[in-house]
């Protein structure tokens, strides 16, 4: 027999706007959305809250097997479902080994069996040992493929030459993936200052805006090359927004993702000595940020994931909060959703892009099935947006480790009520998350 409930909102954000809906779920899936309430569905909606759809962060480090100390599928998946965030997509990177071959893959399915809260599909690396062999990759299930334009941070995960970016360009176009690309020119930051120092300038002026723009020059040059599709990552300067118009201008299959923390936080309120603050590429000015607003409403950023890079705090705080030796990542599947949600409306910006650019169009860009909004033949991942005040505490988060540049920051409102599939997840929710594969 079928495992069947209705759900009825005032407001619920479906279909590109907000209004009354009620839902059908059958065995985990939307059936039906009708444009009214009804008042007899067996789960009703507070008049003052929000029905949405669990967002799809398509870019989460959760760093297992070989980092589990700085992240694990457990904890980070509770994080994610306790912000209402119900797929995930984990980076290639930090574990070890590193998602770079099928065996590596199965090393990270295994470590992830049994201890999943959400919904999970994982993204393989680009790495100068594995180019020629990325089909192989790609066949065994993942999104598409990482790699970095300097180095990553982390020694057994190497970054692409301009010949090798080429090279793994024609290799990905020739069998319709697409890579995604953390774009930063190792030139430009070499040759900047980058001095021991806990002040935030300091470390700011260490990752200046044109080592983004020299790299995303490069990757469209070499798109057009090869006709390759490539998704830009984290993209920090919203000087780099010209050149994603011209190329999208162009035809060229490029897609870009920003982040909250680039816009809900800005540099002139960064303390120095906080680490926790510290992520590659930098957070940058009021300016910065702005801009990055107006091109996500232009449509030149086409996503927001909150790249969730968590470590110890000895890794953050190594050398004493010296910002040139701390672990640059900010900690936000928990609190990303929340943030946005909370600073739209300032920005003259409805609940339903905010849905758009953290539920649907990551979903839809990166082929993740069934999921991504309130509709018919997806799964009933739900959420509540809840007009309950929220001051974030480190300490009280689900990811391993209590760092946060979240912590103390206060907002209007609050993610409850998280559905996986239909069935509710509570504050320590059973490990029922599925592997996903993308369409």
């Amino acid at each position: 027999m079928a495992d069947s409930f209705t759900v009825s909102a005032p407001a619920a954000v479906h279909d590109g706007r907000v209004g009354p809906a009620t839902l059908t779920v059958v065995d985990g899936v939307v059936t039906a959305v009708d444009d009214h309430q009804t008042p007899g569905a067996d789960v009703l909606i507070h008049p003052a809250d929000i029905l949405l759809p669990g967002a799809v962060d398509t870019h989460v480090h959760l760093n297992e097997p070989g980092r589990t100390q700085w992240e694990g599928f457990a904890t980070g998946t509770r994080a994610a479902a306790a912000g209402g965030v119900t797929t995930v997509l984990d980076m290639p990177l930090n574990s070890i080994p590193p998602t770079t071959t099928p065996d590596a893959l199965a090393a990270k399915r295994e470590a992830a069996a049994g201890k999943l809260s959400v919904d999970l599909g994982y993204w393989g690396g680009a790495v100068p040992q594995n180019l020629g062999h990325l089909e192989e990759l790609w066949e065994a299930g993942v999104f598409g493929f990482k790699c970095f334009t300097l180095p990553s941070g982390v020694d057994e995960f190497e970054p692409l030459d301009a010949v090798q970016l080429r090279a793994a360009m024609t290799e990905i176009a020739g069998f319709g993936g697409l890579l995604i690309v953390h774009a930063e020119d190792a030139g430009t930051i070499d040759a900047a200052t980058s001095p021991h120092s806990t002040a935030y300038r300091d470390f700011l002026a260490s990752r200046p805006d044109e080592a983004e723009l020299k790299a995303i020059a490069l990757v469209i040059d070499t798109m057009r090359e090869t006709g390759c599709r490539v998704h830009l990552l984290h993209l920090s300067s919203a000087r780099g927004l010209e050149l994603v118009a011209a190329a999208k201008a162009e035809g060229l299959p490029l897609t870009v993702e920003t982040c909250p923390h680039y816009l809900c936080l800005a540099a002139e309120t960064i303390p120095d000595a906080t680490p926790e603050y510290k992520c590659c590429p930098p957070i940058r000015d009021r300016g910065n940020q702005e801009a990055l607003w107006q091109g996500l409403a232009e449509g030149l950023i086409d996503i927001v994931v909150t790249d969730h890079s968590p470590t110890t705090r000895a890794n953050k705080y190594a050398s004493g909060g010296d910002l040139s030796a701390a672990w640059g990542g900010v900690a936000g599947v928990q609190v990303g959703y929340t943030a946005m949600l909370d600073a739209a409306p300032a920005h003259g910006v409805g609940l339903e892009k905010v849905v758009e650019w953290m539920s649907e169009g990551p979903a839809r860009i990166m082929g993740v099935p069934a999921k991504g909004g309130i509709a018919v033949g997806h799964d009933a991942d739900l959420a509540v947006w809840s007009a309950r005040p929220q001051t974030v505490d480190a300490a009280a988060l689900k990811h391993r480790n209590p760092v946060s540049a979240w912590h103390g920051h206060t907002f209007g409102g609050t993610v409850t009520d998280v559905r996986l599939r239909g069935a509710l997840l509570g504050q320590e929710p059973e490990p029922n998350g599925r592997e996903i594969f993308r369409a």
